[in-house]
């Protein structure tokens, strides 16, 4: 019931602003690391109850080629108190350490969130320093009061910036961002850099069709977190293996293909926490599948 508010008078957010991708100057996947022509892998989230570099070496297990990491996780086993995150102390440290692991795998990083971007110049900057000296495409946040200095600091460093979404409801209205036409609003007449990270399972969550919210951004998605859920319109709903839930993750990666997505697709597995790596090595063994 809920996906009526693609309905909603907000259609009338200007559409037009939402044609086809652009070509962006930001670091582009190579096609090396895309399967089926898209660059699947995995948020590190996935592994939350590991470390970074077991994650690493999950998703090489999985198949995937690409990682979306998460700021706080434990880098290793051997590192002490050393973080994934845009704030740590020894910063340079983690990131030497990061990209050895990640060479070590064949995994490229590609992404980093869901990540608070402050309103202050100085603090935003840690985390665009960070993002640039990983290599990576994008950041993905929730932060839209920041939308200013995001797109300044977007531009600046070249690097794309994606709103990401949790479910919501229009009963909630304290929280906005879960709703396809307000982040389509959010976008409307900026740098082509910011855009949505279309996190298609919370979509579910919501009781939101994902291939219409998916429409609704169309040319202004940058990133996705791709999962497919048990049940529709449930916060409870769970991940489940691609192509065995009610997602409709088929006629997700059709449309992304049509409207010429060239961001990363994270599998963002919530679910089995601590063996899910058999379960997410079937979502990337359909999307190989996919391409056939």
């Amino acid at each position: 019931m809920k996906h009526l508010l693609l309905t909603l008078a907000t259609t009338t957010v200007a559409l037009a602003a939402l044609t086809s991708l652009t070509t962006l100057a930001e670091q582009k996947i190579p096609d090396e690391n895309k399967i089926s022509g898209f660059a699947i892998g995995l948020q590190s989230y996935t592994f939350n109850r590991f470390t970074a570099f077991e994650a690493i070496d999950k998703t090489a297990a999985s198949g995937a080629k690409v990682i979306e990491f998460y700021p706080g996780q434990k880098l290793s086993k051997e590192d002490g108190d050393l973080k994934v995150d845009h704030a740590s102390k020894d910063i340079d440290t983690v990131i030497t350490k990061l990209q050895a692991k990640l060479k070590q795998c064949g995994i490229k990083a590609v992404n980093y969130g869901v990540v608070g971007i402050p309103n202050d110049e100085a603090g935003a900057r840690k985390v665009f320093d960070f993002a640039r000296k990983m290599g990576l495409r994008a950041v993905t946040t929730e932060s839209a009061d920041a939308i200013n200095l995001i797109e300044k600091l977007a531009v600046e460093y070249d690097i794309c910036v994606a709103f990401h979404n949790h479910p919501g409801a229009i009963t909630k209205p304290g929280y906005k961002i879960w709703n396809p036409y307000y982040v389509a609003g959010l976008v409307q007449g900026r740098d082509r850099r910011i855009g949505s990270c279309a996190d298609v399972g919370h979509w579910t969550r919501s009781g939101i069709k994902p291939i219409e919210a998916l429409r609704v951004l169309k040319g202004r998605i940058i990133s996705s977190h791709i999962k497919d859920l048990n049940e529709f319109g449930k916060e409870e709903g769970h991940d489940v293996p691609f192509g065995t839930g009610i997602s409709g993750v088929k006629e997700i990666l059709d449309e992304l293909k049509a409207q010429g997505f060239d961001g990363n697709l994270s599998i963002e597995y919530e679910y089995h926490w601590d063996n899910s790596l058999p379960e997410v090595t079937q979502c990337i063994d359909f999307v190989k599948a996919y391409g056939k």
